[in-house]
This record gives structure tokens, sequence and C-alpha cells, in this order.
């Protein structure tokens, strides 16, 4: 599976900025989706994590309430809509892909878009 991210960009806190990243390739049988995101000198966290229904969803501590994941199965296509921005926010956000049974897995995640960054000022 390829991934190829796109909508980072810079903010003020308590902006808003979205993210989409297109799949392409092995995604006939369903994939799951999530975005991750790695802040400079910190580890990678999962940010936001969904079923190939979209069914169900899942998020990291520090964005809920402020940010949904969706996703449109007819384009192959997986969103993150960031709002209430806040200047921890920043960081370099990643697409990534799994097997349809893995999605609520954040460790099984093994297909990586190249990162886009999202950068918010105070």
């Amino acid at each position: 599976v390829q991934l190829q991210a796109c909508g980072g960009g810079s903010v003020q806190a308590g902006g808003s900025l979205r993210l989409s990243c297109v799949a392409a390739g092995r995604t006939r049988d369903g994939i799951g989706l999530g975005w991750f995101r790695q802040a400079p000198g910190k580890a990678r966290e999962f940010v936001a994590l969904i079923s190939p229904s979209s069914s169900d969803t899942t998020y990291g501590d520090s964005v809920k309430g402020r940010y949904t994941i969706s996703r449109d199965n007819a384009k192959n296509t997986v969103y993150l809509q960031m709002n209430s921005l806040r200047p921890e926010d920043t960081a370099v956000y990643y697409c990534a892909s799994t097997g349809a049974r893995s999605w609520s897995r954040p460790n099984e995640y093994g297909y990586w878009g190249q990162g886009t960054l999202v950068t918010v000022s105070s």
C-alpha cells in the first residue's frame, strides 16, 4: 500500500487544518487507516485510527474532542480534521495503514506515507 498525505501547514493556536491521505495498492479487502505524529525530539504517537468500514474510530488522549478522523472508501482517502489546534500539536503527521483486522492496534501499522508538517504558533 502506498500512501500520500497532504494538507499540512502553519496556523495560529485555536485554528483548524484538514489533512488528507490517499491510499493506493492493495486496498480491495479493506484496510485500517490511521494518523500518527512525531514532534521534534519526541517519540512517534498515534493520533487517530479508523476501521475499514468507518464504523469505529479511536483517538489518542491528547486529541480527543478536537480531532476527527474520517474516510471515503470510494476515493481511498482518509482525512484528519484538526480543530482548536495548540502549539503542542506541532509535529510531522503521518498517515499509515494496516490490515483490516488489526485496525485498532497502533503497533500493527506497517505502511507509512511521507509525512506532512503541521506548525501551530502561539
